[in-house]
């Protein structure tokens, strides 16, 4: 073989070896985006700075509304915990899923309503988040929080996030609350750290240490920081500063500076993590979301310009952070009308991640087109809590329409109506003076009530009207559940 045709012949072979590599190259999907949800316990709105709290210092979540989109009608799906979790994880109302208190929840054996038999652990049954992605080839953890399980003395391992499609669970197991935010934890689901360490810090690093080991292949992160519930505690260094913040100021509403510290660590937590991102050059491939599970606790921190807080049948009890950075697809710095809510964050991963849903049913709405600059054909939200909470609820559904919210209270059956736009704090109730709207509302709900099959309290037979007098006087003393 003559050289020339020896040239042209290992000429024409590479362009056809290096043509294929392009088409390939080409053809390969990009990389779907990592997903990182971060929940915050008892977090209510204003217990951040970019909300409008001029005692926490959030610089890091604050970075987060600036770099993506900030919900000003951010909504936790219940009042408190465990339900929020569920939704977050199936997508549905929990009215649909009949898990509706937290987890083992208040008994009122002598109350006016008696309530439902309701569900105290997440089925095994409903295809979670995590199961969704986990399917799509994505790795799984959830670190922190769990509290949806039935709390068995034996065997309550089966309800854990292991079976929920989590791969990795770090200090998940029944309890709501930690025994202790400083190392020795006494979790058992999560190995000892050295003393003096902090949780919250704890499960930030946890959460880096998935990332690094799972960083050549898309995740899911789930993180659900035990902060800020009680036990209420800070690093003293920490406190101190905010201690010195609130005896200079007078006027600050909000004066916990043990509180303070203690949202001040999952503010760390999250610039720790993103951090991290940047370092291992993830960050412009991976979604965040930042929310809280039910509204600020009373008296330990305050809601205003919101009525009430957790526990409660009011704007306080569901009013939440709700923050989304999607990367190259957010512009920095929108806020948001759009009500959102807790369930809403299923359906817009899945669209995020273009994850074909294997669940038939799904009561969110996908954020994603918001997210783009859109909107959404949505002007309907519900609330159901068939039980009674020291935080002021009693057993109550609630339906927001439009910049309307109307409050159904089972024990005599009356109907409160509050226009949010202008009266965000619910002070002028309206039912005597738009009773139309009132009525069309009350019907929607009932008929929202019944298409999910919700669970209704029925007459107690055992009740005490003195008894449930001294229950309700015991209010904020036992309002921490």
């Amino acid at each position: 073989m003559r050289p020339a045709t020896a040239k042209s012949l290992f000429f024409g072979l590479f362009m056809s070896f290096s043509g294929g590599l392009l088409i390939a190259a080409e053809s390969t999907p990009p990389r779907p985006p990592n997903v990182i949800v971060i929940l915050v316990d008892d977090m209510g709105q204003t217990d951040a700075a970019c909300y409008g709290s001029r005692l926490y210092a959030t610089p890091h979540i604050d970075q987060l509304a600036k770099d993506g989109v900030r919900f000003t009608d951010g909504y936790s799906a219940c009042t408190v915990c465990s339900p929020t979790r569920a939704a977050l994880l199936t997508g549905k109302y929990p009215a649909r899923l009949h898990l509706t208190d937290w987890i083992a929840g208040h008994e009122r054996p002598k109350a006016k309503l008696k309530i439902p038999a309701w569900q105290k652990f997440l089925p095994l049954e409903e295809i979670t988040l995590a199961e969704q992605l986990k399917a799509a080839g994505y790795a799984t953890a959830s670190i922190g929080k769990w509290h949806l399980t039935p709390g068995l003395k034996e065997g309550d391992q089966a309800y854990y996030p292991e079976k929920h499609g989590f791969d990795l669970n770090v200090g998940g197991y029944h309890r709501g609350q930690p025994p202790a935010y400083v190392a020795p934890y006494n979790i058992p689901t999560l190995s000892e750290g050295p003393k003096g360490e902090f949780l919250t810090d704890r499960e930030a690093a946890e959460a880096v240490k998935f990332i690094e080991a799972n960083k050549d292949k898309p995740f899911f992160l789930y993180l659900p920081h035990y902060a800020v519930h009680t036990p209420i505690a800070g690093k003293p260094e920490v406190v101190d500063k905010f201690k010195a913040k609130v005896q200079a100021d007078p006027t600050l509403k909000q004066r916990n500076a043990t509180y303070a510290a203690l949202v001040s660590s999952v503010d760390d937590a999250l610039g720790t993590i993103r951090a991290n991102l940047r370092r291992l050059k993830l960050e412009e491939n991976t979604v965040i979301f930042f929310t809280g599970d039910n509204g600020g606790l009373l008296p330990i921190t305050e809601n205003s310009p919101y009525r009430a807080g957790k526990g409660s049948a009011y704007e306080g009890g569901v009013r939440v952070p709700f923050i989304a950075y999607w990367p190259g697809v957010t512009k920095p710095g929108v806020v948001e009308a759009t009500p959102a809510i807790t369930l809403d964050l299923y359906p817009t991963v899945l669209e995020m991640t273009g994850v074909k849903p294997l669940a038939s049913v799904v009561d969110g709405r996908s954020l994603a087109p918001v997210l783009r600059g859109g909107k959404i054909d949505r002007d309907t939200l519900y609330w159901h809590y068939p039980h009674y909470h020291p935080g002021g609820a009693t057993p109550y559904s609630a339906i927001r329409k439009g910049d309307f919210r109307l409050v159904h209270f089972y024990e005599d059956g009356r109907d409160e109506l509050y226009d949010l736009a202008h009266d965000v704090g619910e002070t002028q109730e309206l039912t005597a003076a738009q009773p139309a709207r009132a009525k069309a509302m009350r019907e929607q709900l009932d008929a929202w009530l019944k298409s999910v099959d919700a669970q209704l309290p029925t007459p107690n037979p055992a009740y005490d009207p003195n008894e449930g007098k001294a229950k309700a006087g015991e209010g904020k003393k036992k309002a921490a559940k």
